[in-house]
């Protein structure tokens, strides 16, 4: 009896234990949420991090694609490796598109995201992220936090980006004048920059992450931005400039294919567990219920302890052990040479079988988001 009660308290302490550890990642930033897509293997908050520090696009290019800053996890082709992600760069008078692309095959290019920098008549910037539909979803945008107003609360806990004192609304445009990068596109040094058509000599493609360790390793990014996943009180400032981007969108074929088939899942499964059995033949003894379709020859001479919804003849030998319930969709005409206690679990192709020959397993997987 005592042992049960320190078991039941030790359970207790882990389950209350569990949510102050996960409120502690989600405190870091807006949106911590697995969407299922591609979008998972690219922080998008890492990457405006990123762009906001680095002193040229070339620059913001290759740390991206450096795999010493660990930013970069995305594989669209599943070849195992990190894809190259280049920055093409589009402008128009004040209005700046930086476009994130991977060249998926030699034919086809899928843009990942879109980084939007604009300067009003006031000369004031705003700086936004978009995710591609394809790998983030609808709506997909991140911005850094806007700087408190005066009269904001003072409570150091407080990441809401509308102060307390209703007299004094948040702004509506973030100012980043003074991130390098800003500096440097309006500056009267600044040279367009041209990606190589081919991932240049620096670059050597190295092997994705695991999912969880990927998030574990850029989770703490999000404290300066917000938006994200099914956010919508952050929307896209420059709506003509995202428009004008949006009328030559780069997308790939392949990438639509393996998302319907949810193949970018694959990474994800390779830290959990496979759940189910094995698909190879088995002789040991098993714990389901059957529903084997496989007749059976050997006769049987022992009275079995389950219930039998057989129709036809079973004409194949049983050589395992059983402990549950058979509801093999044929009938067993011929005795059983052996005590059958129930039949054996394992998965037919069309759910369970006690058939050994199709006995399958499945593994978990995640699910999709949009």
């Amino acid at each position: 009896m005592k042992n049960s009660f320190l078991s039941l308290l030790v359970l207790a302490i882990s389950l209350l234990s569990v949510p102050a550890f996960s409120q502690t990642g989600s405190q870091a930033g807006a949106d911590t949420t697995s969407l299922g897509l591609p979008g998972d293997n690219l922080d998008l908050y890492a990457v405006l991090d990123l762009f906001q520090k680095s002193k040229t696009i070339e620059d913001f290019e290759k740390s991206l694609n450096t795999e010493k800053t660990g930013i970069n996890n995305l594989d669209l082709n599943l070849d195992k490796k990190v894809d190259f992600i280049k920055v093409v760069t589009k402008q128009k008078d004040k209005d700046f598109t930086f476009i994130l692309q991977v060249a998926v095959t030699e034919k086809e290019t899928q843009d990942v995201a879109v980084i939007l920098v604009s300067k009003d008549k006031n000369d004031k910037v705003t700086m936004q992220i978009v995710g591609d539909v394809d790998l983030y979803g609808k709506n997909y945008v991140i911005e850094p936090k806007p700087a408190a107003a005066a009269t904001s609360t003072a409570n150091p806990g407080y990441t809401g980006s509308v102060p307390i004192d209703v007299t004094a609304p948040a702004p509506t445009v973030v100012v980043v004048e003074s991130a390098p990068i800003v500096q440097y596109v309006y500056s009267p040094v600044y040279v367009p920059y041209y990606p190589p058509p081919m991932p240049p000599p620096y670059f050597t493609a190295f092997a994705v992450i695991a999912i969880s360790t990927y998030h574990h390793n850029n989770y703490y990014y999000h404290g300066g931005y917000h938006g994200g996943y099914n956010n919508n009180t952050v929307i896209i400032h420059n709506t003509n400039n995202y428009n004008n981007y949006n009328n030559s969108r780069n997308t790939s074929n392949t990438v639509n294919h393996n998302n319907a088939n949810g193949s970018y899942n694959g990474n994800r499964a390779s830290t959990s567990s496979t759940k189910g059995t094995s698909a190879s033949p088995s002789t040991n003894q098993s714990k389901g219920s059957s529903a084997s379709t496989r007749p059976s020859t050997s006769p049987s001479t022992s009275p079995s302890k389950g219930t039998s919804a057989s129709t036809r003849p079973s004409t194949s030998p049983s050589t395992s052990q059983s402990k549950g319930t058979s509801s093999n969709s044929r009938s067993s005409a011929s005795p059983s040479a052996q005590p059958s206690k129930s039949s054996s679990m394992g998965s037919s192709r069309s759910g369970s079988s006690g058939s050994a020959r199709y006995s399958g397993g499945r593994s978990g997987g995640g699910g999709r988001r949009r």
